[in-house]
């Protein structure tokens, strides 16, 4: 670019300022996608600066306008309220248990979120999972690249998929995405949320319990709320039985984790196929030390085609914003 160019470039920029967008952690389509996003928006980044917290929203008060934020990063009553010219929250996720929604809706903040957007990927870890615990792929692979095939001779049996019977917690777009993969395994789907579906002809089970008791494999992807927490807990992992299998794509704490690894240490439930956990990124090692349990390092919703089409979800909802337009992807703050 030549001098002109660069001063036209400094001119228009003073001219018309990019929006301020508030990101207190970095999310992680920051990683592969930041130059994109900053070519339209100025990122203020709390992560970075050698202020506390407080002191660094106060300092940006008003000026912020928009938060971005993600899955697991915070977005409390203290931060809305250090913030009054906020009017959006955009997270990166589809979860909202991170962001203070009651806050939200008594200022009027506006919330965006990922939608449906992931539902296709969530389910195919899901059952990619169910799949690997089944049939021991990861054991398998270990026992290959460790050199036990040739001095042990042949691995332990797996089990089949098909004609199992496979019970959803949480029919939403995950859920009915999860459904219609396995249903072309030929499992039985049954499942358990908060209304019974009139769209679909799954056996509905209003107790989770219940549920766990009628199939041989639990698939976890409702949303983590104070109804949630601790959903599966003893009893429905014990109503599971010896041969059950539990799958869990929607969040960590919605299943009792210190029960988990408790009954599958004591050989009370089959195995897990697990992406999410109540203590990220940490891990309980007695998950890690067992054959019967496949571990993903949440990273269901992270595929190239997905984050890029999250970019573009992300510059048009904080787009959509500033320029006085309707969201692209609103949450609806229920009174």
């Amino acid at each position: 670019m030549d001098c002109n160019g660069y001063r036209q470039e400094n001119h228009d920029q003073n001219l018309f300022p990019k929006p301020k967008v508030l990101v207190l952690e970095p999310p992680p389509v920051f990683k592969f996608h930041e130059d994109k996003l900053s070519q339209k928006f100025h990122f203020l980044k709390a992560w970075d600066s050698p202020l506390p917290l407080d002191q660094f929203l106060t300092t940006h008060a008003h000026s912020v306008q928009a938060i971005l934020s993600h899955g697991t990063c915070p977005v409390t009553t203290n931060t809305i309220r250090l913030l009054p010219s906020l009017g959006l929250i955009v997270t990166t996720s589809s979860g909202l248990n991170q962001i203070d929604l009651q806050e939200c809706r008594r200022r009027g903040v506006s919330v965006a979120y990922a939608g449906s957007l992931f539902s296709a990927d969530v389910a195919d870890i899901a059952v990619g999972l169910l799949i690997d615990a089944l049939r021991k792929i990861s054991a398998g692979n270990h026992y290959v690249t460790q050199g036990l095939w040739a001095n042990n001779g042949d691995f332990s049996l797996g089990s089949k998929l098909g004609g199992r019977k496979v019970g959803i917690v949480g029919l939403g777009s995950i859920g009915l995405e999860v459904g219609k993969r396995l249903e072309s395994f030929g499992c039985n789907i049954l499942y358990s949320s908060r209304n019974k579906k009139s769209s679909v002809s799954y056996p509905y089970y209003s107790n989770v319990c219940e549920l766990a008791a009628n199939c041989e494999v639990l698939i976890i992807c409702c949303e983590l709320n104070d109804q949630t927490r601790h959903m599966i807990n003893k009893e429905v992992l014990l109503a599971s039985g010896k041969k059950g299998l539990i799958i869990n794509v929607g969040r960590g704490a919605i299943i009792d984790e210190q029960e988990m690894v408790r009954c599958l240490i004591q050989g009370e439930i089959a195995g897990a196929g697990l992406d999410v956990f109540e203590n990220e990124p940490h891990v309980p090692s007695e998950l890690i030390a067992l054959d019967n349990v496949v571990l993903s390092p949440h990273r269901a919703v992270h595929t190239e085609e997905t984050l890029m089409a999250l970019v573009e979800l992300v510059m048009g909802n904080l787009e959509a914003f500033f320029s006085n337009k309707p969201l692209l992807s609103p949450v609806i703050l229920d009174e």
